[in-house]
């Protein structure tokens, strides 16, 4: 089979690998649709991600496609179904599983991270990872649950009611998610920070109320022109440093702030404890998905969450490179892999 084997930083290569086949217990997918996440383009550039990487491996870990083989013991799919996976699996025997922290794993393996994952036409995966896709989702839509799974985990801790006022901080596949979820929870307003024209043009079909260039425009007037006079939750999903630091100056008293983008390892901002003191702030922060991958498939099948009109184009292993190495590519919005073509 094709696949896109990580070997190092800066490493890539498209080669042939034997396909794999399915063990007790697992299932063989022919990959119809794999996402390029923020995560893939830390690992290319050798940072950590959510887990460790070992080269050689087959990155993605976004994908949707179609059972090939079963393995023996499998029961609850077979061969032509149409699936995608939740690619974090947890022992559920440590410390973290036993007292329902489960995605603090000290066992967890990924698709994608510590395993083979979906930059390949083939992946075998275990049972208890799979998800059938609903009757109304493409495979380009089911390759986007396991971003909206995070995202749920994410906008569950930010405690939004509905009526309240919310900014979201970039305007990239997640920040729109965000937007949209927002909404969802109940959110009176929501504005969008981001400085592309091309993605604040996206956030306004999406249901933001107001879309700021931040880079030009003066954030505070706007929003203050908008009638957000009192930003109960603000979403950086930007993984920059400076642009936490905003969210944390924008939040309002009794606030929430859900530093969901994903920084450098080593990357420090600058916090007043006095300012979290005087507005009484919540910090917080989402790592991965545990449990809301099927809550993710119905809002996507049921039509209620848009995750296609972000999508810019869908390519080839032979451009993955390209797109992870070029921030210019990445600008135009979210790539889906297909690794047939």
């Amino acid at each position: 089979m094709k696949s896109a084997v990580f070997y190092g930083t800066h490493d890539l290569r498209v080669e042939q690998s034997k396909t794999p086949e399915p063990g007790p217990g697992e299932v063989l997918i022919q990959v119809k649709a794999c996402g390029i996440c923020g995560t893939d383009v830390h690992i290319y550039e050798g940072d950590k991600g959510a887990a460790d990487v070992q080269p050689p491996t087959i990155l993605g870990h976004e994908f949707s496609g179609v059972v090939a083989a079963a393995g023996s013991g499998v029961e609850r799919f077979q061969a032509g179904d149409r699936v995608c996976i939740d690619p974090n699996g947890y022992c559920g025997a440590c410390d973290y599983c036993r007292n329902g922290q489960v995605h603090f794993c000290e066992h967890m393996i990924g698709y994608g991270t510590t395993k083979n994952g979906g930059f390949a036409e083939y992946c075998v995966v275990d049972e208890s990872q799979v998800y059938r896709l609903g009757d109304h989702t493409t495979f380009g839509q089911g390759a986007m649950a396991e971003p909206v799974a995070c995202c749920l985990h994410g906008i569950d801790m930010c405690d939004i009611e509905p009526g309240h006022q919310v900014v979201v901080i970039g305007g990239g596949m997640i920040g729109l998610l965000m937007l949209q979820l927002a909404k969802l929870a109940g959110a009176a307003r929501v504005a969008l920070l981001e400085p592309v024209e091309k993605k604040r043009d996206m956030g306004r079909k999406l249901g933001a109320d107001v879309c700021i260039d931040p880079l030009h425009e003066d954030v505070e007037a706007r929003l203050a022109q908008a009638g957000m006079t009192w930003i109960r939750t603000v979403i950086e999903c930007a993984g920059l440093p400076a642009t936490m630091e905003q969210a944390i100056n924008l939040a309002g008293k009794k606030g929430t702030v859900m530093m969901f983008g994903l920084t450098k390892p080593d990357a420090q901002i600058a916090v007043k404890p006095f300012q979290i003191f005087q507005k009484e702030l919540t910090l917080r922060a989402s790592y991965i998905n545990p449990h809301t991958q099927h809550r993710a498939l119905e809002l996507i099948d049921s039509g209620r969450l848009d995750v296609e009109s972000m999508v810019c184009r869908t390519i080839g292993l032979a451009e993955l490179e390209r797109v992870l190495a070029d921030p210019a590519l990445r600008a135009e919005g979210k790539y889906i892999v297909d690794p047939a073509q």
